[in-house]
This record gives C-alpha cells, sequence and structure tokens, in this order.
C-alpha cells in the first residue's frame, strides 16, 4: 500500500485519474507519501466517512502534534491524492496494542500420587520403582 502513495506522490496524479480505486484505499496508499516516515510510523488512516479522515495515534502527545498540522497535512493529501476528497482530518488516540504472550500451561500442575516422586536421587527412584513394579507383577 506504501509504495502506491509513493509512486503517486511522485507522478502527482489525481485521484481522478485513478479510474476504480475508492478514496478510503487511496488515502491508505498515500498517508505515508504525504505526511513522512516519522509521522506516518506513530499513526494510521483506520476509515473515512464523507470526507472526514479518521486516524489513530499511539498516544495523546502525537494527537496534539498532529492537530496543529492539521492543515499542511490536508494540503500534502490533497497533492497526493486529489483536491476536495479530504475535508476534515480527525486525530484519535488508539486502543493499546496487545503484545504478543507466551502460552502458559494448559491447567494446573497437579502434585503427583507417586510416593516415588518424593525420592529425591534419579538412580534410587528409577530402582524403587522396577522394584515395586517386579512385586505386583
Amino acid at each position: 500500500m506504501e509504495r502506491a502513495g509513493l509512486l503517486l506522490n511522485k507522478l502527482r496524479l489525481k485521484a481522478a485519474t485513478v479510474a476504480g480505486v475508492e478514496t478510503h484505499h487511496l488515502t491508505k496508499a498515500a498517508w505515508r507519501a504525504a505526511v513522512g516516515k516519522t509521522i506516518s510510523a506513530h499513526s494510521q488512516p483506520v476509515f473515512l466517512e464523507g470526507d472526514r479522515l479518521t486516524v489513530h495515534v499511539d498516544d495523546a502527545i502525537w494527537q496534539t502534534q498532529l492537530a496543529s498540522l492539521k492543515v499542511a497535512i490536508l494540503k500534502q493529501l490533497d497533492k497526493v491524492i486529489g483536491e476536495g476528497r479530504i475535508g476534515k482530518i480527525e486525530f484519535r488516540v488508539a486502543p493499546p496494542k496487545r503484545e504478543p504472550r507466551r502460552a502458559t500451561s494448559a491447567g494446573p500442575v497437579l502434585p503427583s500420587t507417586d510416593e516415588a516422586d518424593r525420592i529425591e536421587d534419579p538412580v534410587m527412584r528409577r530402582l524403587y520403582r522396577t522394584a515395586r513394579r517386579k512385586a505386583s507383577a
């Protein structure tokens, strides 16, 4: 998606010349070309409703900073995807991302009922189990 935005930016194509592509997809593709690598690393266009673009940002600081750059960002988006497609931008703090976690054990480890498990020496434990198996056979 970012490659399409960079290509549109380099070619300076108007969105009207790109047939069959929705504004929402153009906006997502052109976001990095319009705002730059640093800002796009901390913001992501989420959806487009009418002419209002909603963008998720990492935190309230980014929200404040980007709100002050709203006019400049709109101008850049107009250059990349065409004028009049986006009239307003709303910056929202994104819900926190869930980090990947390691799987935990399937259930609680139950204490062993085998009396041989209480023998700490592994050789003696094995000898005890062998002797018990022979005695019960």
